[in-house]
């Protein structure tokens, strides 16, 4: 079985953080749509995910994404943790133009990010955990985004539950221009 190191310089490179921050930009652009068309009491309603409503998990997702990048590109941080990410955001009103500054932020940090340090070990510190914590650069790289893949499947989840319609989630599916 080869080591972890080898396996991330296989799969991972800069181009492939690259695709990636453009398609989650794609589909944050799309829930956005999709959660402004529910009523507060759709957004709020408890549904019995693990972050519990529609808003609290589209925190979540969003102080995800905003904690990895603060670690990748040493910038401000969210504050707070894993408890508190749901509270992020009062509303959509806050949750949009924050989301779209921190997809703005992952495509430079990603648009910056050459194959040579995914190669390496990646150090942070986990609040979760208490402790630093290393790892292959890549395996966090591809955390961010599994991460945030994860939690828009339990948003899709939750939105058809209200009637909606949900983003369109297909990767071969996203436009040239994003």
């Amino acid at each position: 079985m080869p080591d972890r190191l080898a396996w991330t310089q296989v799969m991972i490179t800069g181009a492939y953080a690259q695709e990636m921050a453009r398609y989650n930009r794609w589909q944050n652009k799309q829930l956005s749509g999709f959660l402004r068309e529910l009523s507060l009491e759709d957004l709020t309603k408890e549904r019995g995910a693990f972050f519990g409503s529609i808003m609290g998990t589209a925190n979540h997702l969003l102080w995800g994404s905003w904690i990895w990048v603060s670690r990748f590109d040493k910038g401000e941080g969210p504050g707070g943790g894993i408890p508190e990410s749901v509270s992020l955001c009062a509303d959509l009103a806050e949750w949009g133009p924050l989301c779209e500054q921190i997809d703005n932020r992952i495509l430079k940090w990603a648009g910056s990010l050459s194959d040579a340090p995914l190669t390496g070990e990646f150090t942070w510190f986990s609040a979760a955990k208490e402790a630093d914590v290393t790892l292959p650069y890549a395996r966090c790289l591809i955390h961010m985004f599994n991460h945030q893949t994860h939690h828009r499947g339990q948003l899709h989840q939750m939105l058809t539950e209200t009637g909606s319609a949900a983003p369109v989630s297909d990767l071969v599916f996203m436009p040239q221009e994003v």
